[in-house]
């Protein structure tokens, strides 16, 4: 499938966006550990999150999470410490995402975890019973979400868990993030150094929450009013929560260096609430930024950053090539078909410095089955008036009616083959 995507001529839209995935695949996993039945709410409904669902509700022997990293990290730990015997697996591409640093400290914990495949990737056979835990080093640099799924089971450990993070961290407000989510179901988990964890083995409470729409999915608008020229353009989203503990919205701070500003309906910590993003004039002549804390922001400013003429030295990028695809590999590849020279220097790190090449005619970006690739290309179309994006179905995997979301905003968007 093929769509050919033109702009509107004004941006004056209200969006309602996807609850926050980030928090619905913690949430639901706790959820599950508390053995309660008081589901959580506004749960999202991209593919990640509906596979969490389905394999805590039917608890098959083969538990298929299909492309959703997250789900096999997070599941591999919780069938750990659950009674039953499952085999775990996914796409062929899900077959070469590591595991190992996961499975190893599951397995001196105590779990009983089998390669069914490859070492060091899925699938996984997994047979879940009571673990000790106890003190575990763990490397910090790798992903987060290996943290995190060691975080959630922590408390249902005998011995609870104390964690050391060696060699840096990596996406550290996502690691806070699950800490916070712990202490909303009753949990008591903490910092007790800057690089270690503890939590002493108690049990979650059952309760009623409510999740907060998505900061990662709001990045596109954002990139959508900055590429916009006409000034006060406007997008509101509903359902945010200013000061949230979504990692990703730093993307607020970061887009208002390009000119969009964030206000707030209502500023009460906890309440959620309209934010209204209006387009003012950009003064900004080079963009420097670590995204370490926010991989997943990193292509919409890949993107928007060179088509706006800015040249950019982007650091802190190395857990994007271990995601859906490589990348940095894929942002170099595509971004020269619109004409743009991008520079990787140590695997890491990402520039563009004014470098130049001819343009494809009639550019269409390929997506690598990484859902991230077309949201952070479609909105490029305000600039360029058309552009083309190949299968773009991907991007059910976080943002199912993004497709739908455009045509709101004024988008002409064609399938054309």
């Amino acid at each position: 499938m093929q769509y050919m995507i033109t702009p509107p001529r004004h941006v004056d839209t209200r969006i309602l966006l996807p609850a926050s995935k980030s928090i619905s695949n913690r949430a639901l996993i706790i959820h599950a550990l508390t053995g309660g039945n008081v589901m959580p709410e506004n749960l999202s409904d991209c593919d990640d999150t509906k596979v969490i669902i389905r394999a805590l509700s039917h608890r098959p022997e083969v538990i298929d999470i299909k492309a959703a990293g997250t789900a096999m990290r997070f599941m591999t730990a919780y069938l750990s410490v659950t009674e039953g015997e499952h085999t775990i697996t996914g796409t062929e591409r899900m077959k070469h995402r590591p595991i190992g640093v996961l499975v190893d400290a599951l397995c001196y914990l105590g779990a009983e975890i089998e390669y069914a495949g490859e070492k060091g990737f899925p699938p996984l056979r997994i047979r879940g019973r009571q673990l000790e835990g106890g003190r575990l080093e763990i490397p910090g640099n790798v992903s987060s979400q290996y943290i995190s799924a060691l975080l959630m089971i922590a408390p249902v450990l005998s011995k609870g868990l104390e964690m050391k993070l060696t060699g840096g961290i990596v996406s550290r407000p996502y690691i806070d993030l699950t800490l916070h989510l712990m202490h909303q179901f009753g949990v008591s988990a903490e910092w007790t150094d800057i690089d270690s964890i503890t939590v002493k083995p108690q049990p979650y409470r059952q309760r009623p929450y409510t999740i907060e729409n998505d900061w990662t999915a709001a990045s596109y608008w954002y990139e959508v009013l900055a590429l916009t020229d006409e000034l006060g353009s406007k997008v509101v989203l509903p359902g945010m929560l200013d000061g949230s503990r979504q990692g990703d919205s730093a993307v607020r701070y970061i887009f208002s260096l390009l000119g969009i500003k964030t206000a707030f309906a209502d500023r009460e910590a906890d309440r959620l609430t309209d934010a209204t993003l209006t387009r003012h004039s950009c003064m900004l002549n080079r963009m420097d930024y670590d995204f370490t804390n926010q991989p997943d922001l990193a292509q919409t400013l890949i993107a928007t950053c060179p088509v706006l003429g800015i040249p950019f030295h982007f650091t802190g990028l190395g857990s994007l090539r271990i995601k859906e695809t490589d990348r940095i590999e894929a942002m170099k590849t595509e971004m020269e078909k619109l004409g743009y020279i991008l520079h990787a220097n140590s695997g890491t790190e990402l520039s563009w410095e004014g470098d130049r090449c001819e343009p494809a005619a009639q550019p269409v970006i390929d997506t690598y089955e990484d859902h991230r690739m077309a949201m952070s290309f479609a909105p490029l179309a305000i600039q360029l008036g058309r552009i083309g994006i190949n299968h773009p179905e991907v991007v059910s995997k976080s943002y199912p009616h993004y497709w739908n979301d455009l045509r709101k905003a004024g988008f002409h968007i064609v399938q054309t083959d």
